[in-house]
């Protein structure tokens, strides 16, 4: 039995509404894409909800509560949505919802310690996007609900991405979190909190980065956008 089975005798989900994309059939190979936002949702003209609109198998986590979250209940919703899923799923996260993916983590394998969680987890990637600062010094006092910042080395490939200008968090916050985590850190360029406000529009960069992680969640372009920001990556071995 694992986290997100236990958590369904106690709390109730939306049933998430799959979108059915013309041109874009499913494919028995493509996992199913998770989006999870931060505080205030993902609203017109995001790239996550242009991503939910756009990708196949892509579809919202309802966190609800979403301008007064609680940690254990966002991580309870996404244990749920991953536990229901009857295939294999990447994660997409923005913000806030980059710690509900790794607080997941963090409880998934508390709760499984003689298991390892990639055994019990059908999830096969993650790509986590402008995670901002919950300890050191968080710009928004809710971000505090969600420290200490989870260390729980990340049981499948993860890709944390950055921005020069973000203002929730520095460059060298996010590099910091991305090896706790385990993870790639991205160089994004000074694209803001990477949102609407960013005008990024589907943000072809990351959906290139989402292809890099899970080729067959996204559908082959006939013109193909070539990656233009400078972009630096930053490999972070798991410590032994």
């Amino acid at each position: 039995m694992n986290f997100a089975l236990f958590l369904m005798k106690g709390i109730a989900m939306t049933s998430p509404n799959r979108v059915e994309v013309p041109g874009h059939p499913h494919t028995d190979d493509a996992p199913d894409v998770l989006i999870i936002p931060g505080l205030h949702n993902s609203g017109a003209g995001h790239w996550q909800t242009i991503w939910e609109q756009q990708l196949p198998r892509a579809r919202r986590v309802d966190l609800g509560l979403w301008d007064d979250p609680h940690r254990n209940t966002w991580v309870g919703k996404l244990a749920l949505a991953i536990g229901r899923a009857e295939r294999p799923v990447v994660l997409v996260a923005h913000s806030l919802g980059c710690h509900v993916v790794t607080w997941w983590a963090e409880y998934e394998a508390a709760f499984n310690a003689t298991v390892r969680a990639a055994e019990l987890s059908n999830v096969v990637g993650a790509l986590l996007v402008a995670p901002p600062d919950v300890d050191e010094n968080p710009v928004d006092r809710r971000f505090t609900r969600f420290a200490p910042l989870p260390t729980t080395i990340l049981p499948f490939p993860a890709i944390v991405v950055s921005s020069r200008d973000d203002p929730y968090a520095t460059p060298g916050q996010v590099r910091r979190i991305a090896r706790a985590w385990g993870a790639q850190c991205v160089d994004a360029g000074a694209i803001g909190h990477v949102n609407a406000r960013s005008g990024i529009g589907e943000w072809s960069f990351g959906l290139d980065l989402l292809r890099q992680l899970a080729p067959a969640a996204v559908p082959a372009r006939s013109d193909p956008v070539p990656i233009t920001p400078p972009v630096s990556v930053f490999p972070w071995a798991s410590p032994g």
